[in-house]
């Protein structure tokens, strides 16, 4: 059950700067710097641990990163292989045999850091006329880094409440409706009232303001990377079309994106070194954030959750894991494989900042893609003080290969992936398949592997519906709660609306999405969908 002490999302209308923000919309407009610090307090506030709560209420209160676990839970690619799987608080995300209602605390945290989010972008573009001549391009900019935000955040917003029919909850009363729109312009009294946007109409309130982003972001390059530039715009773009099934769209804005990185994909070294493996933006981090070792706790950190080597937080007890039919796919000249513990390894095949003794005794398809900062994993303001990737120009090689496939065929597609997966992740892949449902299945995989802890795979998956399998011969689920297969999508895939939003808006009443906790009685016979 939740806290007592709640949020409701028409608070969130009522002051137009973020809570930490001591400046007023007349300040930001007329000054760079006060409209600069504000910008920066986008990627701090993702950063932010126990960001909805304000303290430490429940593990899972972690801003973006929690999104990115709980997205890779949600495909069944990651499971916790310690001696309790009740030590990962975010398991409900992968089997929803507990409490995932309108209650939980599963709607209702993603529900409020989301649309804090969208609270703090909506105090930048309130303070900026665009349109106006006079206004600089920074400031311009600043404003266009809001826009990219925020559409960013309603597309997440979307991705996890879109509801998508399926054969185990009714969703008929809901389909196709996404989220409320909240902006700069929506007044307390409007937030009582405001109905859940149509899937056509969130379309076109998104492309509105990555067109804004694209045109203030043509002129100005921000001067890090920790917030959206013009090709994280693309990037969203690519995102946002696959979302709406327009496949070639999809394809052009993330080969676009692509084009406007000064970047390339990570390469070996990027991914295995002990002490700087995912811990350091590289050139190919599109956008990302960064935890600052003065403002963490031990708990409420990303890399406490998803670092196999890690010795604080929750990773040393939940022993974070990859799925063995997903480890299954990685070639066997595929670098990838030497971040999970494969059954039959030798100590001497990982780099690792712990010794031998720990390679052998870790179980089996253990992760260690998330490294400690500088090798240190008993300090976690120290070891968890990293760059955490939000977008990487990998994501718009796999939407582009996919989109091509789906758009121009399964050749076309194949080409795509082929040629990205020799040149930068295993010399000897060359997938030929039969159709392009074939080839989805494998593009896809392959996505899920290079994502694994990041979760940019999800949307794609709940966009195509092509469910999941995790029990089957030979599964390394760790209890029968995490052996589910279901056809299409899992139905907690479609996420509840928390109850003290529905309560605060009366648009929402009988319009939330069904309740799927216990949709799916468990364990699903092994290797067949559950019915």
């Amino acid at each position: 059950m939740l806290a007592a002490s709640v949020l409701s999302f028409s608070s969130c209308i009522e002051e137009p700067i973020p809570e930490d923000s001591i400046a007023t919309s007349e300040q930001l407009s007329s000054s760079s710097s006060a409209l600069e610090a504000a910008v920066n307090g986008i990627p701090s506030q993702m950063a932010q641990g126990y960001l909805v709560y304000g303290k430490q209420v429940h593990e899972t209160d972690m801003a973006f990163p929690q999104l990115m676990i709980a997205q890779t839970e949600m495909l069944g690619d990651m499971y916790p292989e310690g001696s309790n799987s009740g030590y990962d608080w975010y398991r409900n995300y992968n089997c929803f045999n507990r409490d995932f209602g309108e209650n939980s605390y599963f709607s209702y945290l993603p529900w409020y850091t989301l649309y804090k989010f969208v609270k703090a972008d909506n105090a930048i573009i309130s303070s900026v006329n665009i349109d106006d001549p006079k206004v600089s391009n920074e400031i311009k900019g600043y404003a266009g880094i809001a826009y990219a935000a925020r559409a960013f955040d309603y597309f997440m917003l979307s991705t996890f409440w879109e509801p998508k029919a399926n054969i185990y909850t009714d969703c008929s009363k809901v389909l196709g409706l996404t989220v409320p729109i909240v902006t700069d312009t929506t007044t307390a009294q409007t937030a009582k009232n405001n109905p859940r946007a149509t899937h056509s109409e969130m379309l076109k309130f998104m492309l509105s303001d990555l067109d804004k982003a694209e045109s203030a972001l043509k002129n100005f390059t921000p001067a890090t990377k920790n917030v959206p530039d013009l090709a994280v715009v693309y990037g969203i773009k690519a995102k946002v079309y696959f979302w709406d099934k327009d496949y070639k769209n999809a394809a052009k804005f993330a080969r676009l994106a692509i084009e406007n990185t000064d970047g390339e994909p990570m390469n070996e070294n990027e991914w295995t070194d002990p002490n700087s493996g995912f811990t350091t933006a590289t050139s190919g981090w599109m956008w990302y954030i960064h935890y600052d070792p003065e403002n963490m706790s031990n708990l409420a950190n990303y890399v406490g959750w998803v670092s196999g080597e890690a010795d604080w937080g929750y990773s040393s007890l939940t022993c974070p894991s990859i799925d063995k039919s997903l480890y299954d796919h990685i070639g066997k000249k595929d670098f990838r494989r030497k971040v999970f513990l494969d059954p039959e390894r030798k100590a001497t095949d990982y780099k690792t900042c712990r010794d031998t003794n720990f390679i052998n005794e870790a179980p089996d398809y253990l992760s260690l893609k998330f490294r400690c900062k500088g090798g240190n994993f008993e300090t976690y303001s120290e070891g968890g003080a990293t760059d955490v990737p939000v977008m990487r120009v990998e994501e718009m090689y796999f939407i582009e290969a996919i989109a091509k496939g789906l758009s121009d065929g399964a050749a076309a597609g194949e080409d795509l992936l082929n040629s990205f997966m020799q040149k930068y992740r295993d010399p000897d892949y060359n997938y030929t398949g039969s159709d392009v449902n074939a080839f989805v299945k494998e593009a896809l995989a392959q996505m899920r592997v290079e994502f694994w802890g990041e979760g940019n795979a999800f949307p794609i998956a709940k966009t195509l519906e092509v469910g999941v399998m995790q029990n089957y011969t030979g599964t390394n689920a760790p209890e029968d709660i995490f052996k589910i297969n279901c056809k299409g999508i899992k139905p907690n895939w479609n996420f509840v609306i928390p109850i003290n939003e529905i309560d605060a808006n009366v648009a929402l009443k009988g319009k939330n999405n069904p309740n799927p906790t216990q949709s799916v009685k468990i364990p699903s016979p092994i290797d067949k969908y559950s019915e």
